[in-house]
């Protein structure tokens, strides 16, 4: 089963910003997403996360329509904010 996997604005901008082979790591991990990696559900949201390293990214999956939906990466102490 292939996810269609969408990044946001927000997502995109974080990722522009870091070096050619930390770019590269994350989104290798992403689109392994949904299926592999260190994923956790956050409690009381809809949402999960994944770690890369020292960076997170929170997205949303819909099984239904098979789409990953990235709403944001960061450093792991400011993503959550």
């Amino acid at each position: 089963m292939n996810y269609k996997i969408e990044l946001s604005k927000k997502a995109q901008k974080f990722i522009s910003k870091l070096e050619q082979k930390d770019q590269k790591r994350i989104l290798q991990s992403i689109y392994k997403l949904p299926f592999s990696g260190d994923i956790k559900h956050l409690k009381g949201l809809s949402r999960y996360r994944l770690r890369v390293g020292d960076y997170r990214v929170i997205y949303e999956i819909n099984n239904e329509v098979l789409f990953v939906n990235v709403i944001n990466i960061g450093n792991r102490g400011d993503v959550y904010k």
